[in-house]
């Protein structure tokens, strides 16, 4: 999923957001819970990089395997797999940098999510 500044997007699943707490260090005056779809827009997006060629290559690959591989000549599957193997780690790397991207979001009802995790957000 791309996410990018000005798209709308909804919330996947229900969040709960921490104890709020109120002059003294342990009194705890509540906790916010935030329902799946409620929609909003995206003001920043932190962490995102770029996609490597090795990335792109794995994927074009993968989804070529995934597509004719069962049509394939033995030699030629076998020569394929072993390319996508090879750039598997490329792609391993990649996946795990993308999991680190976060977004600001303005929800409609005012409340603004900051640093918050891509994965919990769907593209409207």
């Amino acid at each position: 999923m791309t996410l990018e500044e000005g798209r709308r997007v909804r919330l996947a699943k229900d969040l709960g957001i921490g104890e709020a707490a109120a002059g003294e260090p342990a009194a705890v005056v509540g906790f916010l819970s935030l329902g799946a779809g409620i929609e909003g827009t995206i003001e920043r997006v932190d962490g995102e990089l770029p996609q490597s060629e090795d990335a792109r290559e794995y994927q074009r690959l993968k989804a070529l395997f995934e597509d004719y591989g069962h049509t394939m000549p033995v030699a030629s599957r076998q020569r394929l797999e072993a390319q996508i193997a090879v750039l598997e780690p490329q792609w391993a790397a990649y996946r795990e940098q993308g999991s680190q991207v976060t977004v600001r979001v303005r929800l409609d009802n005012g409340l603004i999510l900051d640093r918050a995790h891509q994965h919990i957000f769907t593209l409207l």
